[in-house]
């Protein structure tokens, strides 16, 4: 049996879908639906098999709906043992960073279930007070993207870099307006933008009043002293207990995901040579592709893949 390195990674908001539950519901692990139930006040049963698309993109039914399918997944992986190899360290974009804290044993289920329930409703209400959007600019490079967003800025539009997501992928946060203009110019620059159906302008300084919210709740849960390394979002460096993640959970409100980074470190130092998408959907598997086209790279969409024997074991 090849036994490698793995790197769990957990997706994040926007990923949600009507029924997105429903491939899990007869598996063991559902019983934590219950648990995240109990802790946030929200059915999520409910939530994970019966609400429409339209109702699931609030954003703070969305992030706890996307945050309970991975769990389930991270746990059924578990259960079944057939990651391919020890897990060595975990990544969540956005949202899924407080998965990735409960994998690694950072934080119990119902500590991130608290925080994602605050982290949602504070996001929430922040976009209500301060009207916000996002875009996702598309096949121009990085640095052209950021150097036209501070153009923008400068001349007093609100935009900011929101998530460095891959090669030729990044995505801007602010106002309508300055995001329309962004979509104006980014031909010059050889790319165009793609309006994203989001309820604000994450990752900006929007989301000051959703940090501030969300750092009360920060301070009075303890982290685990010691954990497998998680690659924080707002600087790609790998925290194993040695880091202060109440200030980095509460940057990443304001903060660009540096997701590329992110996996260049765990394919990189941290050494993962298989990097195991948990959660809905297959987005951060397409972005890994494009990141490190060498590192083997599974996205499990119900119990019976999420079980199946990794490439390598056959």
């Amino acid at each position: 049996m090849n036994q490698v390195p793995v790197g769990l990674v957990f997706p994040g908001q926007g990923t949600q879908k009507q029924g997105m539950g429903e491939p899990w519901r007869d598996t063991p692990s559902w019983e934590l639906t219950a648990e995240v139930s109990a802790v946030t006040g929200e059915d999520l049963p409910e939530l994970l098999l019966h609400t429409p698309d339209e109702h699931l993109r609030r954003t703070d039914l969305a992030q706890l709906a996307v945050f309970t399918v991975a769990l389930v997944a991270h746990a059924e992986a578990v259960r079944g043992g057939a990651l391919g190899g020890p897990v060595v360290a975990c990544a969540g974009h956005s949202l899924g960073e407080y998965t990735a804290l409960v994998a690694a044993g950072a934080l119990t289920v119902g500590q991130a279930a608290a925080l994602v329930a605050t982290r949602g409703r504070a996001m929430r209400e922040a976009a209500l007070v301060r009207e916000g959007t996002m875009g996702a600019v598309v096949a121009a490079p990085y640095p052209d993207v950021a150097t036209l967003v501070g153009e923008i800025r400068a001349e007093g539009g609100d935009v900011w870099i929101a998530n460095v997501n891959a090669p030729g992928q990044t995505v801007i946060s602010g106002s309508p307006e300055a995001i329309a203009e962004v979509g104006s110019r980014a031909p010059s620059i050889g790319g165009k933008t793609i309006s994203l159906r989001v309820g604000g302008a994450f990752h900006s300084p929007y989301m000051a009043p959703a940090a501030e919210k969300l750092g009360g709740a920060l301070r009075d849960t303890p982290f685990a002293p010691t954990h497998l390394p998680v690659v924080a979002n707002v600087d790609a460096v790998a925290y194993a207990g040695d880091g202060d993640w109440a200030d980095l959970c509460v940057r990443q409100l304001t903060s660009p995901v540096l997701w590329e980074q992110s996996v260049r470190a765990l394919t990189g130092p941290l050494g993962c040579r298989r990097l195991v998408e948990l959660g809905p959907g297959r987005t951060l598997t397409g972005m890994i592709r494009r990141i490190d086209p060498e590192v083997e790279v599974v996205s499990p969409e119900g119990p019976e893949t999420v079980l199946a024997r990794p490439v390598s074991e056959r």
